[in-house]
Parts: structure tokens; C-alpha cells; sequence
């Protein structure tokens, strides 16, 4: 008899198995693609071209979990970009951004924002070093019955609140700011130039469909940057191999444990016995057994798609149906001939913008057009694009003098207005963000030798993103810490006795840190101690 049958071989579900068969629980993950690694994995998608698919990036991965799972000795090797990020200006100046870079480069169009460069980032860091504590912790939960069953969770709001007042009065009130105000109105408050904050403002829509001045957008903001690479606070990096290396290390570190991987196995429905999971049946019939099942799917599909609504209280299934998902994200990967050639910075060679994170979005003004331009239109006319070349970094993705680069392109509407379809328009709107890339680089467009597509219709089908939301839910307060991803149940545990939640839709959210798959296992660890002990 299996203890705990995880389902989803994303890298969250990955961890999850991880610690529970560290503590000698029987696993079985099953994944419904051919490959684990969910949205985290590396393909060839042009001849000679791999690259990753989905997610692309390094820095949220939690260290407690590289170490525990000996990723380094399972095959991981990270690197640190040279520059954070490169920000093309439309007059053809740029802004560059990297440790002992910023000031000097901010310099160029404000002395002001330089000078205010040290504060703020001591004020953001604050806040990160509060996330960064708490991405690992489970949230207090409101609970129903007795003082009894409530006060373990009185306990750990005391100490949260005890954390908090720990912090200075102006800590507290830049918390305040951060989870309320919009990331533009925030930056507004600090810097005076464009580009600053175009390139600080950048990360508060990633993966989020608002305007920057959307309040709540500076959360956003703080989420992108309380993670690390290599022990650097705020750093990004790359996996050398591409994001499959990430979760191909985590499955060899499972598997050496014990844990049973099965690939190409999608679950059609959760079993239940006397109100309580006791396993799954799979799309191909077949019926498995397990003491506990935890889903590491976007809640809204656990709980819509694969559970017996009858088994839901009506309040926690009318939320769920109406959890809030879509990124308005649409991402892309190209095969180039070269490297792009930049108005502002020109040449072919590889130099360290071009191994930086390449932001195609000048100010927040045209962040805000972008995305009103996408909720009438269904797509910004001019979007907002991010593009990284991991080849100048990692050889092993392209042919030698060849390159693949990853596009990750903002705003899009999830649903296409009017009733369209994205596999109509997917052609057109790939072409929109070549084109797009080619205002700034000349040599771009033609420089393409092949592409992979992915819409918002595509992620969602291919990797379970609903509305191709890169965080199984949008990170709004209501859908934040205590209410990720429902107030009752933000202790990766459901209103079905033996169900458990381990995935992004759960505290601390999205990107690829770990956090829900470690946090979740500890949980189940304790109610199988409760059960031995009973």
C-alpha cells in the first residue's frame, strides 16, 4: 500500500515526494506529460536548439531546498548573469543594471535617483528578508470549533505578529506600502527618471495582468526579488541545461529514495472512501491506492476537474470555481543565426547585455498602455517583452556561433475577446513580438531560423497553467498567504480528509522556488505522526 500518491511531476510535486520519502513514506508521483519537470523542463524545439520551454529563469529556488536535496550533487550547476537586466531607450541610450553598476548607469539621467538607489534597496530588502522567512512557514489558518483546535494556529499568528512588531515603524509602514500600493505609485515616490523604473517596475508585471499603477502591483514587484543565486540576495541566474536541469536533478534525487516516477500518466479523478481520499483513477482507467493524495495542480482544477463536487462544501466550491488565474503571458522560443544587434549598444560579439535579462518596455506609461491596449484589443499592439540569450551562457543549447533565445512577452489577453480562439491568432501575434524585438535590433528578424509558440491557450494545455497563469493564481491580497488558496485551508490542506495541496496555488505562490512542495510535506508529516500516535 502506497502512503501518498503526488500528483503532477512539476517541481514542487518533485520536492513534496522528496521529504516525504526522506521520512520513509511509500511515493508515487504520476505526471501526464512524457517528461517531469512540469512548466520547468528543457527541450529541443528546433533542430540542434533546446532551450526552456516555459519557465526560464533562476532565483526564487529556495536554498534549504537545494541543500536537502543535494541538487549540486544530483547534476545542478547555476550561474549568475553578468548584468541584471539591459534597458533599450527609444532615443537609443540605454540603462544597464548589475552590482557595483547601477548608480553610475542611473547616474547618466538622474543624480537624484542615484543617490536614492542605497535606501531604496535597503527599504526592499527589509521586506525580503520578512518574505524570504516566511516563504517556508505555513500561515496561520482561521479555523472552526473548539479554543483547543485554534490554538496551535493562535500560536503561530503571535509569533508572525511578534516578527512584526520586531520591525521598525518605517519597516512597518514600507510593508504596508508594498502589499497595498501600486508598484508605479511606489516608484513614483522614490525615483523621478523613466528608465529606473521602468526597469524596477518591469517585475510588476511579470507574470501578472494589471497596469503597474494596478494597486497591489508592488507585492508583484516584491515577490520577483526575494530570492538568490548562489548565496547573492536579488540575484538571477541560469541553469546550466536550461530549467529541466532544476527538476531532472530533483527526480534523480527522489528516485534515490525510493519514489515511483510514472510519465505519460494523467489522473482523471480523485477516489474517495468514507469522505476521505484513498487514491486516484487514471485517464487510462486504471484505479491506484494510497493513504493520502496531494495534488500539485492549480487548485481550480483539483477541485473542478478531478474531485466529486458533492464532496465540496457549496461555499469552498463557488470560490474555487471562481479562484482567479491568467498572466496574460505568451511565450516564445527562437533559434537565431546570431546574436541581436542593439540601436543603442551595436555588435555581433557576445558582451554582458546580452547575457542579462533584456527588457523591451522604456517606461511604466507604456506598461499601462500595453495592457489597456490588451484588455480591448485581447494583445498590446506593443508589448511588453523580456528577452534572455541563455547560449551566451551555456553552449550547450545551440550550435556553435548559433543561439537560442527566450521570449517572454507581456500583456495578452488569457481569453481572447468576442469569443476568439488563440489558435487563431497565435501566427499573428508571434510575428507582433519578432517585429517587436526587431524595433530595437535590427538584425532580429532575420536572424530567426525557427520558433516555438506558446499562447496563453497553449500553456494552459500543455502544462496545466490556467489562463496560462505562471502562478497557478493571480497574487492578489485576496489570494495571498492566509488566503492561498482559500481563508480555512491555507495550511496545504483541503475540506476532504487525505487531500493535500503542494503546488504555486498554495503559500508563498508562484515561480520556481520549492516553497509550497517543502511546506506541504511537513504538513502531511505531521498528520501521519498524529496517526502513528494514535
Amino acid at each position: 500500500m502506497r502512503d501518498a500518491i503526488v500528483i503532477g511531476g512539476g517541481h514542487n510535486g518533485l520536492v513534496c515526494a522528496f521529504y516525504l520519502a526522506r521520512a520513509g513514506l511509500k511515493v508515487t508521483v504520476l505526471e501526464a506529460r512524457q517528461v517531469v519537470g512540469g512548466a520547468a523542463v528543457t527541450e529541443e524545439f528546433h533542430p540542434g536548439f533546446r532551450n526552456s520551454v516555459a519557465a526560464y529563469t533562476v532565483s526564487l529556488l529556495n536554498p534549504k531546498v537545494i541543500r536537502d536535496m543535494d541538487l549540486a550533487a544530483h547534476g545542478l550547476r547555476i550561474v549568475e548573469r553578468p548584468l541584471s537586466n539591459f534597458l533599450p531607450l527609444e532615443d537609443d541610450r540605454y540603462l544597464k543594471i548589475g552590482a557595483g553598476r547601477t548608480q553610475a548607469e542611473v547616474a547618466k539621467f538622474s543624480e537624484r535617483d542615484a543617490a536614492r538607489l542605497e535606501p531604496y534597496n535597503s527599504h526592499l530588502d527589509s521586506a525580503a528578508d520578512l518574505l524570504r522567512e516566511l516563504v517556508l512557514q505555513t500561515p496561520p489558518n482561521r479555523v472552526q470549533g473548539s479554543w483547543l483546535a485554534a490554538l496551535p494556529e493562535l500560536i503561530k499568528a503571535g509569533k508572525l505578529g511578534n516578527r512584526m512588531r520586531a520591525l521598525s515603524l518605517s519597516s512597518q509602514r514600507e510593508l504596508l506600502d508594498l502589499f497595498t500600493k501600486s508598484a508605479g505609485d511606489y516608484l513614483d515616490g522614490w525615483f523621478e527618471s523613466a528608465p529606473i523604473k521602468a526597469v524596477y517596475g518591469f517585475d510588476s508585471v511579470v507574470g501578472n495582468y494589471a497596469s503597474p499603477y494596478a494597486p497591489g502591483s508592488a507585492y508583484v514587484l516584491l515577490h520577483h526579488v526575494f530570492g538568490e543565486v548562489n548565496g547573492k540576495k536579488g540575484a538571477w541566474g541560469h541553469a546550466i541545461g536550461g530549467m529541466g536541469a532544476i527538476t531532472q536533478a530533483m527526480a534523480r534525487a527522489v528516485q534515490q529514495l525510493g519514489v515511483e516516477i510514472r510519465t505519460g500518466c494523467a489522473v482523471q479523478e480523485v477516489l474517495l472512501e468514507k469522505s476521505s481520499a484513498s487514491g486516484v483513477v487514471t485517464a487510462k482507467g486504471e484505479r491506484l491506492a494510497a493513504r493520502v493524495v496531494v495534488s500539485n495542480l492549480n487548485p481550480r482544477l483539483l477541485y473542478t476537474k478531478l474531485v466529486d463536487p458533492g464532496a465540496l462544501p457549496g461555499d469552498f466550491l463557488r470560490r474555487m470555481q471562481a479562484w482567479r488565474c491568467g498572466s496574460g503571458t505568451f511565450r516564445m522560443n527562437v533559434a537565431l543565426s546570431e546574436l541581436p544587434s542593439f540601436r543603442c549598444l551595436p555588435g555581433l560579439e557576445p558582451a554582458e547585455h546580452h547575457g542579462s535579462g533584456i527588457i523591451l518596455a522604456p517606461s511604466l506609461q507604456y506598461m499601462e498602455r500595453a495592457y489597456h491596449d490588451a484588455r480591448s484589443f485581447g494583445w498590446s499592439r506593443e508589448p511588453i517583452v523580456e528577452m534572455l540569450i541563455p547560449s551566451t551562457l551555456d553552449p550547450t543549447l545551440a550550435p556553435p556561433g548559433q543561439h537560442v533565445a527566450s521570449l517572454f512577452c507581456q500583456h495578452v489577453a488569457p481569453q481572447l475577446p468576442d469569443g476568439a480562439s488563440w489558435d487563431d491568432h497565435r501566427e499573428e501575434v508571434a510575428d507582433l513580438m519578432i517585429e517587436t524585438v526587431d524595433r530595437w535590433a535590427p538584425n532580429f528578424k532575420r536572424s530567426v531560423i525557427g520558433r516555438q509558440i506558446m499562447s496563453p491557450l497553449d500553456l494552459e494545455r500543455t502544462f496545466g497553467l490556467v489562463g496560462g497563469d505562471i502562478f497557478h493564481g493571480a497574487l492578489g491580497l485576496d489570494q495571498l498567504f492566509a488566503a492561498r488558496p482559500i481563508l480555512g485551508h491555507a495550511d496545504y490542506r483541503g475540506p476532504i480528509a487525505g487531500l493535500y495541496t503542494c503546488g504555486s496555488g498554495t503559500h508563498p505562490g508562484g515561480g520556481v522556488t520549492g516553497a509550497p512542495g517543502h511546506n506541504a510535506a511537513r504538513e502531511i508529516l505531521r498528520d501521519f505522526g498524529r496517526r502513528r500516535a494514535a
